[in-house]
C-alpha cells in the first residue's frame, strides 16, 4: 500500500506548513545521520564468520612415540 503522487504532495505540505523552510534542511540532515548511524549499527552486529581450522597432517611417525 503505497502513497500517490497527490497524496505526497499534500503530506509534504502539510510538513512544510508544520516546520517551516528554514528547518526542513537540518531535519534532513539529521535524518539522514541517523540513518546512516543505524546501518553502520547493523553492519558492526553481523557476526563474524568463524574461523578456518586446518586439519593437521600426521607426521608419519612410529606409532605412540610422543
Amino acid at each position: 500500500m503505497g502513497f500517490s503522487g497527490g497524496e505526497l504532495l499534500i503530506v509534504l505540505a502539510i510538513i512544510l506548513l508544520l516546520f517551516g523552510g528554514s528547518k526542513l534542511p537540518s531535519l534532513a540532515k539529521g535524518l539522514g545521520q541517523s540513518i546512516k548511524e543505524f546501518k553502520k549499527a547493523a553492519k558492526d552486529d553481523e557476526p563474524a564468520p568463524p574461523p578456518k581450522v586446518e586439519a593437521k597432517k600426521p607426521d608419519g611417525g612410529a606409532p605412540g612415540t610422543n
